[in-house]
């Protein structure tokens, strides 16, 4: 295991756990977020309450109101705000990146006014010759920060920059494998999210785990046929990115995604369960219009997404979408 100096971008929950997790694997972490009052609430209290409550932020790491001063000479960026708000975390970025500074991006999801890909998103801002990397996998914040056994995927255009994030994050609790398909990896994490709500309806609607598994099952495929459409290949959607991930978001009850599906199967409208959520962001809902936008342009067939959007987007009864 290598050490590294690293500053983490975005004081949510799973900006915080991996920069607990970097830090106890000993490197230096410094960590950002965009709202003062929350970085000096973490300060003040040891803990972040508002997004991984119970959880001991070490002194060791610095907390940073100004993003110039998080990033002023570190080897390592880990870029950790939701995928609909890594643009204005990459502008507020641009102006004190180095071009040297290795690039790991959290983020699961793709932009929807533009409808590229995280990666595609930081060329565009930062520039083309980029260090970039992209961590992906069954792991939820609440439970990497307790140590449960988890295992994830880096990928990285570049296997030797794949191979350094592996090095300074991976313990005897935390198993990072390595992939140089980086188009597979991001779409398998992003697209997950959207058949994680849709099982969150079958919940709320206590279909039974027959249903459940038939999402699943059919999900993997359209995954896969949505992702190789895109580049990536076949065999990463059947890995930690892909099936992995989709399974535990499908059942986890730490799952934001699974929480606003289940609460629609209830028969809530999605405007009061966002309300509801806060800051908490679930990502499977921006996701699922940029994925349906996406697919209508890559001409490839994704009938759970059409549905989806049409519930999220239109209004359509469940019932009716999954008779459909």
């Amino acid at each position: 295991m290598k050490k590294a100096n690293i500053a983490v971008l975005s004081d949510g929950a799973w900006g915080c756990a991996v920069a607990v997790l970097l830090s106890n694997n000993g490197s230096e972490v410094r960590l950002w977020g965009p709202f003062p009052e929350n970085i000096r609430e973490i300060r003040k209290k040891g803990e972040n309450t508002k997004f991984l409550p119970g959880i001991k932020i070490p002194s060791r790491i610095k907390l940073f109101e100004d993003i110039g001063k998080a990033v002023e000479d570190v080897e390592v960026v880990v870029l950790a705000s939701p995928s609909q708000y890594l643009r204005g975390t990459l502008e507020k970025f641009k102006p004190f990146f180095k071009k040297e500074q290795l690039l790991l991006n959290l983020a699961k999801g793709i932009e929807t006014c533009s409808l590229k890909k995280m990666s595609e998103l930081c060329e565009e801002i930062l520039g083309k010759k980029i260090r970039y990397c992209v961590l992906s996998g069954p792991s939820h914040a609440e439970e990497v920060a307790v140590h449960c056994p988890t295992a994830v995927v880096v990928a990285s255009k570049k296997f030797k920059e794949a191979e350094i994030i592996q090095s300074i994050s991976m313990n005897n609790f935390f198993r990072v494998y390595t992939s140089e398909d980086l188009t597979g990896v991001e779409l398998g994490g992003s697209l997950k999210n959207i058949f994680a709500i849709a099982a969150g309806i079958i919940d709320g609607m206590k279909l039974g785990d027959n249903t459940k598994a038939a999402l699943i099952t059919r999900g993997t495929a359209e995954i896969a046929r949505f992702g190789v459409q895109l580049g990536g290949k076949p065999e990463t959607f059947s890995g930690l990115s892909g099936v992995g991930d989709l399974i535990v978001t499908c059942y986890s009850g730490h799952s934001r995604n699974r929480y606003v599906g289940e609460e629609l199967g209830k028969g809530r409208k999605l405007s009061y369960i966002l309300k509801k959520l806060g800051l908490i962001v679930a990502e499977g809902v921006t996701t699922t219009n940029s994925a349906y936008q996406l697919a209508k342009k890559a001409k490839v067939e994704t009938p759970i997404i059409n549905e989806m959007y049409k519930i999220l987007y239109e209004e359509k009864n469940p019932r009716k979408a999954l008779s459909d």
